[in-house]
């Protein structure tokens, strides 16, 4: 299909109710800094504009990329072209504490969830991207010792200063979701998930169900497993592979095509997050727009995954 065919049909859309509009597909730039082509303005530059000119708008990001360096990478190439702020919504996310040169105080990998920390964490990626606004800050991961109200009231500072204009959480359960959401002004926009054929538990567990019900998209992290449908050995990843190449040959599509494809076949009309460093590999990605998979092909793939066809 003609590329601006395939634009027209990347109109942006709510994240829910009260949220965000964000593109039908957003591009995860947690790989920036492991980009064999390099990382300098001008290669982030060339996947921003892959972007763009596919009509994906929204960049999402988290502190801890790259070593809490991949913010700082976007935000050069936001400096080099202040133009670029306005044809983009920025995504950002906090709370997960590394133990990294960058981060000399954090002796183990932990959870803060502390409202200090959120402000000046947000605060910090608004220096690094080089942006006056955050457009939809995240809780990264919830964690044991994480207080709603203390959090809530952090989240409804910042977005009442200004600082962002949106928040919402990741990889929370339904029982999570539902307690923060009931401790903020403004309810959460999102929930960013890991879906792929061989994560299937937030398909069974009620979080896409809640998510239904309550008309939230999800944001889908992690489509290709991390790239192990591609190439991992082990004979659950064959078995899949073996499936999505069949399937892939009668639709005339590629492998990564029919994944995401897969993903938008689910009611919840999940938001996915791509995670390729090529250029022509985001503009091929939004041809999965275009074409819909028929049921049995969608259970094949489901039933490859699992090992077993469903009950």
């Amino acid at each position: 299909m003609h590329l601006k065919r395939l634009q027209a049909k990347m109109k942006k859309k709510a994240l829910s109710k009260d949220g965000p509009k964000v593109s039908p597909f957003i591009y995860g730039c947690w790989r920036l800094l492991d980009d064999p082509e390099g990382s300098d303005i001008k290669r982030v530059r060339e996947k921003i504009d892959a972007c763009l000119e596919s009509g994906i708008t929204t960049f999402d990001h988290a502190d801890i990329y790259g070593g809490y360096g991949c913010e700082e990478v976007f935000g050069n190439a936001l400096k080099d072209s202040p133009n670029l702020r306005d044809k983009m919504e920025i995504v950002t996310k906090c709370g997960i504490m590394l133990v990294d040169p960058a981060r000399p105080d954090n002796r183990i990998k932990h959870y803060n969830h502390s409202g200090n920390h959120v402000i000046k964490s947000a605060e910090r990626s608004l220096k690094n991207l080089n942006v006056d606004t955050i457009d939809l800050l995240l809780i990264h991961r919830p964690g044991p010792l994480m207080d709603p109200e203390e959090l809530g009231a952090a989240l409804d500072h910042l977005r009442k200063a200004g600082k962002i204009k949106y928040y919402g959480v990741s990889n929370f359960t339904t029982s999570q979701f539902k307690m923060l959401n009931a401790c903020t002004n403004k309810k959460l926009a999102t929930n960013q998930i890991e879906m792929n054929p061989v994560h299937q538990d937030p398909f069974l567990d009620g979080t896409l169900d809640y998510m239904v019900q309550k008309q939230i998209r999800p944001m889908a992290w992690s489509p290709t497993a991390g790239g192990a449908i591609f190439n991992d050995s082990s004979p659950q990843f064959v078995r899949l592979r073996e499936t999505l190449q069949e399937i892939a040959g009668r639709y005339g599509m590629e492998m990564d095509q029919v994944l995401y494809s897969w993903l938008l076949m689910h009611p919840s009309q999940p938001a996915v997050v791509l995670g390729t460093n090529r250029p022509e590999r985001i503009k091929k990605s939004i041809e999965a727009r275009s074409r819909q998979l028929e049921y049995q092909d969608w259970y094949a793939i489901w039933s490859a995954a699992s090992g077993e066809e469903v009950p």
